[in-house]
């Protein structure tokens, strides 16, 4: 699978500008030690930043840390037999923080890997579900927070499935751990936000397939995460391409098993419940209906029909593009939701999240027109037992979008499903071995097997392409990152002696350039080239330049909008790549006077601009137009170019005779045609692939490399040119020559013809000799008149342009007058507002102080008042207090006394009746009862005259007792009174006290208030000496 689409979360654009100018790579000589795998020693790709400041921002210019980065591989149960036992990872002490010791055999051979510096090892942790997103996160938030001392290591990571994850200690370069990339089965960053933004983890399964480990690591620039993550999904692959289902037609490969497949497709929509509901398909064409900014899911079930069962592993990537027969580098990575086989064990389902609010599915977000449907395509490639390389299954379909509050009242439920032919063919030299011993031959669709015959080749197609009067837009076409080991090897000893010796160009550089430049190489060998690679002056230069104001701006503006539209870089028109393109165009503007902007410029910084950051390609842009000679072109009313235009006809005459002749009876000349090829150098049109390569031997070989391509261009086009007319040889420059070369292939062996033509440097002086004598004998032969005239026409119309710009300029000067003129009056009529309003506020600010000032004297009284009334109210309480003890006491005292009185008159009344019962004549009067009895009126006539004073003695001494004793219950009943009163006054005091507190100024009173409630509770707890009252 294609690097870029691997790991479409890490940048929103595949062919972003960050996956080429955030970083620089150098090729490192290896150490001639032997590899415990026994390999030959191989250069290493070393990656190398040019600076924290320029990484983070070349980085943010493309990544989003608003999504979160995952990279999966396969799970490998089954170990090598013949692994180096050394390369294993030390079992972890403890599930905390753990940092493994090293390997007893530390010198271990560098591989071709990409090395990471800038970062901290945080340890390692045993987990239970290695692919479990959830159980990484808190093991980064554990080791995070448990690192006291982290680590500062250079992780290794190889660039291809074979090699091992190197873990090294920076200070002492002492090997941490080593294992395996086929053991790394899960990666994952932190949550963005979080204190973990900054860590990434990877789980490896640890000698068996039942032990996992955890190893976390954090980065110095946070957004180089992506970055690490991004060599990870590289290595991952087993192959530098899957198949997919457009290889080779069955009937041409050789014998093999056939397994066949039913791959189903089906799209669910959330349904603002929580919940996700199938979308419907339309009942006659079966094609989806989708909503608009609906979230989505996308389920993919893949079950084997025939043959030998094959294990399905795992699905390495779920992929999504709008459009048909979309090519790798279009596709965009989803997140994986789950993974794994069908309840009833028969398919594999895999299910992915799709946000169709993101750039790259607009087209599936927007309102279809009526009857009209658009493609989608789906892929997923999928890590088959036994298989070397990933399958991809392939499936397209139609989709049409609705408003998000359609509804579809009639649809049909019937499933979308494509059989596949999937041939496989035993590979001889891995027979037993138990990970890989099939390779894929083809994977065909059903209908692509039942119609080989009918259906177009390839090439047929192309051509039916070419013939489309549909030109082909700047900035299309894919370029590959992937360079052959042998390549490599031969870049890493050049560049190495370049380093040693900048002043000078290293031998066997052109032969190499030939070849092409590798694609992350390019910004490095650029620069080297063209002699700019330490210009400080020039960039610290151009950092002035961008903030000057250019007379060419509106053209620039102009002209930005259409370079390079079909790239994700340069298409959005509040980008970073227009943004950046209108600088470097603005700058160059200003730094050269005499051309200024011309069209076309933006070409070539745009192809700059995808390579390296905008100063440094300003720089290149410079050393291209005045070392390499090319504003000559542009001057002296292009007067060079026609030169160049002579020569390519007469190496026409020279080599293409024929051509060269139709062309005369044509009359078709070559500024026609070859204008934008020299004054863009073949930018404009032609696909990225191939203008890549034209720069590469512009830079290494000078402006002649043109008329080598040139004349490579007209050669293979021969044949289709002779056969055109005058408009159709124009079309054909136009529309068919560039789609010619859109594939990879057929742009490198155009070029390789292209640097086999012999365009001899004698001969070209020649012609140019030729042109400059044969433009003086027209000059001498043409009439004074005339070339007077002719030169008057163009003064004259050189004063006209000169006299319009003056006047734009005149105008444009009133203009910004009046602006400015009308903008200073509003300043001042501003200044003069604010200036009232600051009267005003100071005014106010004034009288504001003043009201405080007088609301402070006010608190201060209300605080002394208050304070005194406190005091008073805390008096009162104490004197009430004591007078309640009182008269406490004098009740206690009163009862005391009536009960003495009530005990000794009974002790009297006892004696009393004593006596009564003693005496003979008495005891007849009272009953045992002691109640009086009435005595006849006999007897009163019959008793003595003593015993009535004696009984009236006793009843006017009873009637005594007995008003005592009312009295006595009198005054205690008024004590009682008296109590009730004052406790009421009391409780009316309290709750005066108690407002007291809760007024606003209670806070002011606390301290006082605390004082004088301590001083007060201990004196109410404090009874007072009793005072006797009356009886």
């Amino acid at each position: 699978m294609d690097d870029r689409s691997s790991l479409g979360k890490v940048s929103s654009s595949t062919e972003s500008v960050a996956t080429v100018t955030s970083e620089e790579f150098v090729l490192v000589q290896t150490s001639a030690a032997g590899s415990p795998q026994g390999s030959e020693g191989k250069p290493r790709l070393k990656m190398s930043w040019n600076g924290s400041d320029q990484l983070e921002k070349a980085m943010e210019e493309v990544l989003d840390d608003d999504d979160e980065v995952k990279v999966e591989k396969s799970n490998v149960e089954k170990m090598e037999k013949d692994r180096d036992p050394e390369s294993r990872v030390p079992e972890p002490r403890s599930p905390g923080l753990e940092t493994c010791p090293a390997p007893s055999s530390p010198t271990v051979q560098e591989e071709d890997s990409v090395q990471f510096n800038k970062l901290s090892y945080l340890g390692c942790t045993w987990v239970k579900a290695p692919r479990n997103e959830a159980e990484a996160q808190r093991a980064m938030a554990t080791l995070r927070a448990e690192s006291a001392v982290p680590i500062p290591i250079t992780l290794h990571v190889p660039c291809g499935p074979d090699g091992s994850v190197r873990i090294v200690d920076q200070a002492s370069g002492t090997e941490i751990a080593s294992f395996p990339i086929y053991k790394v089965l899960f990666c994952a960053r932190g949550k963005e936000g979080s204190v973990e933004s900054d860590c990434f983890s990877f789980t490896e399964s640890y000698r068996s397939s039942e032990d996992f480990q955890i190893h976390v690591v954090s980065c110095h620039i946070k957004e180089a995460v992506s970055r690490v993550l991004y060599s990870f999904s590289t290595a991952f692959r087993r192959s530098s391409r899957p198949a997919d289902i457009r290889d080779t037609p069955l009937s041409s490969l050789p014998d093999g098993d056939l397994y066949t497949f039913t791959a189903s497709l089906e799209i669910k929509e959330d349904d603002g419940k929580g919940n996700y509901s199938p979308v419907p398909k339309d009942r006659d064409k079966f094609y989806f209906k989708l909503r608009q900014g609906v979230q989505k899911k996308v389920v993919v079930s893949v079950q084997q029909m025939c043959n030998k069962e094959l294990g399905i592993e795992r699905c390495f990537g779920m992929l999504l593009s709008p459009g048909q027969k979309v090519c790798n580098s279009g596709m965009h990575l989803l997140d994986m939701a789950s993974m794994g086989k069908s309840s009833d064990g028969k398919a594999y389902v895999i299910t992915g999240t799709w946000n169709p609010n993101m750039a790259a599915f607009q087209l599936l977000n927007e309102d279809t027109p009526k009857d009209k449907q658009v493609f989608m395509t789906v892929a997923v490639d999928l890590v088959v037992t036994e298989v070397v390389e990933p399958v991809r299954i392939l499936l397209e379909t139609l989709v049409r979008v609705y408003p998000s509050n359609e509804r579809f009242w009639y649809f049909s439920r019937k499933t979308f499903s494509e059989t596949f032919y999937l041939k496989l063919r035993q590979t001889p030299e891995r027979v037993g071995q138990s990970d890989a011993v099939y390779e894929v031959v083809s994977l065909q669709r059903e209908a692509e097997r039942s119609n080989e015959g009918r259906l177009a080749s390839p090439t047929e197609e192309e051509e039916a392409d070419e013939d489309s009067d549909s030109e082909i837009s700047s900035g299309t076409g894919d370029v590959s990152k992937d360079c052959p080991e042998k390549i490599l090897e031969s870049w890493g000893g050049i560049l190495t002696r370049w380093h040693g010796n900048l002043s000078t160009r290293p031998k066997g550089l052109p032969s190499l350039v030939r070849g092409g430049i590798p694609e992350p190489l390019r910004a490095e060998v650029w620069q080297l080239l063209a002699g700019c690679h330490d210009n400080h002056d020039l960039l610290e230069h151009y950092r002035i330049l961008i903030t000057k104001d250019s007379a060419q701006e509106g053209v620039i503006t102009r002209d930005i909008h259409r370079t390079f539209p079909a790239h994700d870089y340069f298409k959005d028109s509040d980008g970073d790549g227009q943004d950046s393109l209108y600088k470097i165009c603005k700058a160059y503007s200003v730094y050269d006077e005499e051309i200024g902007y011309c069209q076309g410029q933006s070409f070539l910084a745009a192809v700059l601009l995808l390579h390296m950051p905008e100063e440094q390609a300003f720089c290149v842009l410079v050393k291209i137009m005045y070392d390499y000679g090319l504003r000559a072109l542009y001057k002296n009313n292009f007067e060079d170019l026609h030169c160049k235009f002579y020569q390519l006809e007469r190496l026409m005459q020279d080599q293409l005779p024929d051509l060269w002749s139709h062309f005369q009876e044509l009359n078709l000349e070559a500024h026609m045609y070859a204008s934008q090829w020299f004054l863009t150098l073949f930018t404009a049109k032609f696909p990225l692939c191939m203008v890549f390569h034209i720069t590469d031997l512009l830079l290494c070989e000078g402006l002649s490399i043109i008329f080598n391509v040139a004349l490579a261009l007209l050669k293979t086009s021969k044949e289709d040119l002779l056969q055109a007319d005058f408009e159709g040889a124009l079309k054909f420059f136009r529309v068919q020559l560039p789609k010619r070369y859109r594939a990879a292939e057929n742009a490198r062996r155009l070029m390789e013809q292209a640097c086999n033509i012999k365009v001899p440097t004698k001969k070209l002086k020649k012609f140019e000799k030729e042109y400059l004598t044969l433009r003086e004998s027209q000059l001498q032969q043409e009439d004074p008149i005339d070339r007077f005239q002719r030169e008057n026409r163009r003064l004259q119309e050189a004063s006209m342009r000169l006299e319009q710009e003056n006047d734009d300029l005149a105008h444009e000067l009133v203009t910004s007058k009046i602006a400015l003129r009308n903008d200073l009056d509003q300043a001042e009529d501003k200044a003069d507002v604010l200036n009232k309003e600051l009267l005003s506020t100071k005014q106010r600010l004034v009288e504001t102080e003043e009201e405080k000032r007088r609301q402070e004297e006010e608190t201060a009284q209300l605080k002394e008042v208050f304070r005194r009334e406190l005091e008073k109210a805390e008096l009162e309480i104490k004197k009430t207090t004591a007078i309640i003890v009182e008269y406490k006491q004098i009740c206690s005292q009163l009862s005391t006394r009536l009960e003495k009185q009530q005990a000794a008159t009974k002790e009297e009344l006892d004696i009393v009746r004593s006596k009564v019962m003693g005496c003979d004549h008495c005891r007849d009067l009272f009953t045992t009862l002691g109640s009086l009895q009435a005595s006849s009126p006999g007897r009163d006539r019959t008793s003595s005259e003593p015993l009535d004073e004696e009984k009236d003695g006793l009843k006017e001494q009873l009637r005594h007792l007995e008003l005592e004793l009312a009295q006595t219950k009198l005054q205690l009943v008024e004590a009682k009174c008296r109590m009730q009163e004052l406790e009421h006054q009391r409780g009316v005091l309290m709750n005066e006290i108690q407002a007291a507190k809760n007024s606003w100024f209670s806070k002011t009173l606390g301290s006082l208030k605390s004082s004088t409630s301590s001083s007060s509770s201990s004196t109410s707890q404090t009874p007072s000496s009793p005072k006797d009252g009356p009886a």
